[in-house]
């Protein structure tokens, strides 16, 4: 029966009975998901009078429309008590429901579990939610729910490297959140000799994103929602497409949503400080990037039946980050025109007149770029001195650092480090004695040393 029904659906439970001293034994099958014909390999039927006859379209319409103004998350799990929910995820709830109310704070203490849930409409009226087994339940209540509710986390180019987290998903985010390779970087302004530093993901964004799929998620699908992690960017996907409009629309957050596919869950989640439900969640993502300045989040995988986010973890065009770096009073609007710049992606024409107004790109339709950004100075000769004295210092910086972060550097390592942040005006002859030089006067100084193993040269703080 499981190899040849709709997602695999067999008996729930087989009971075995003694009738009048006789064994009998009880099948109980299970209702078919609201909404879903069941299907016996792969043909649909129903029937006529004493016949079994095929299952006409108007019928199987009717079926699937079942659905279509029905909210799972909203729906009461029969047979399922507080008893099935996880103690800390209440606690963490009760948490974050003073957070989002705080007016409410001296009260919420006092409320016993059954009051809290029903007032943060995780409950309704003391019966356990589809909501309530997702966001607190215990992994072993999940039978309750027909969905799979599963996060799976998952390295990309490492085999069998990753993990699978269950619910209660209010505390299992997090966990995946600290699954992820998370680290500081630096970047070097051209008017400043001290570096920009910032961390390759914020937090609270991959926790956003997280939510987002937990509240948009059709769970009619029964899908997992997936993470994975790249060299330079993070990858979610969530089954179901944009439920109202589209990401464009809530960039700026100016737009409210109208709708909500999971409008229980939605509202639950909310009340618990997971997500908002005022249209800022990647508004707020996009804000983030930008003060970070790396590129802007995409969802350009995405379609109809599934929504795919990408976050960039590095800089894909230095000059495009070091304006942003250099040039904080950029609006939104005009750093996600220049992410697709940097991205090789079309903007209007209206927007390459405002961009190039601004000096901000160069180059001729389709073949635009990022402006370098190189303050004027009147006297060139003062210009050149300045950026060149800068260059030497910001490698000077850039080496020091690293050598802290990694104690010791072999000279090929240090060439690669510090080769593409050389002008481009000198060859390599001309790059390969300006670090050799670079290296002498540090080690004079007494700020590094180095040692010879071999045929290698090993650089690392300090006198020797």
């Amino acid at each position: 029966m499981s190899q040849h029904t709709t997602d695999n659906n067999t008996f729930r439970d087989i009971y075995e009975l003694e009738v009048e001293g006789k064994r009998v034994l009880m099948f109980q099958i299970p209702a078919a998901p609201r909404g879903i014909p069941m299907a016996w390999q792969g043909h649909f039927y129903a029937r006529r009078g004493e016949s079994l006859v095929a299952l006409d379209m108007n019928k199987y319409e009717e079926i699937r429309s079942q659905t279509v103004n029905e909210d799972w998350s909203k729906q009461i799990v029969e047979g399922a008590t507080i008893a099935d929910l996880d103690e800390e995820a209440i606690k963490k709830a009760r948490e974050g429901y003073k957070e989002h109310y705080p007016k409410q704070k001296a009260d919420v203490d006092g409320w016993s579990d059954e009051v809290f849930l029903n007032k943060a409409k995780i409950t309704i009226d003391g019966k356990i939610t589809n909501t309530a087994i997702l966001l607190l339940g215990k992994p072993e209540s999940l039978h309750y729910i027909n969905h799979i509710g599963e996060i799976v986390w998952r390295l990309a180019d490492k085999d069998n490297v990753g993990q699978v987290f269950t619910i209660p998903f209010l505390l299992t985010t997090t966990e995946v959140m600290h699954k992820i390779r998370n680290y500081p970087f630096k970047l070097f302004p051209k008017n400043s000799f001290l570096p920009g530093e910032g961390m390759k993901y914020d937090s609270e964004v991959i926790l956003e994103a997280l939510h987002n799929c937990i509240a948009h998620q059709n769970y009619a699908e029964d899908a997992r929602i997936i993470v994975i992690e790249r060299e330079n960017e993070l990858e979610f996907r969530n089954s179901g497409g944009f439920y109202d409009g589209t990401y464009e629309d809530y960039i700026t957050g100016e737009r409210i949503p109208n709708k909500y596919r999971n409008k229980f869950l939605a509202q639950a989640m909310a009340n618990i400080k997971m997500i908002d439900t005022e249209g800022f969640g990647i508004h707020k993502m996009f804000v983030s990037q930008k003060d970070r300045w790396l590129p802007m989040p995409d969802y350009d995988k995405s379609n109809g039946d599934t929504v795919v986010l990408t976050l960039p973890g590095n800089v894909i065009d230095e000059n495009y980050s070091l304006l942003l770096l250099e040039n904080s009073d950029i609006d939104l609007t005009t750093a996600v025109l220049l992410d697709k710049v940097q991205k090789g992606k079309p903007i209007s024409d209206e927007a390459i007149k405002m961009l190039r107004k601004e000096k901000l790109i160069e180059g001729r339709k389709p073949h635009l770029y990022v402006s370098k950004q190189i303050a004027g100075v009147a006297d060139q000769k003062v210009e050149y001195s300045k950026h060149k004295g800068l260059a030497d210092k910001k490698c000077e910086a850039l080496l020091l650092d690293s050598l802290k972060d990694h104690n010791s550097l072999t000279k090929q390592e240090i060439v690669n480090l510090l080769w593409d942040v050389l002008s481009d005006q000198l060859d390599d002859k001309q790059k390969m004695n300006k670090i050799d030089y670079l290296l002498k006067r540090l080690r004079t100084d007494g700020e590094i040393h180095n040692e010879t193993k071999g045929n290698v040269s090993i650089w690392s703080l300090g006198k020797g």
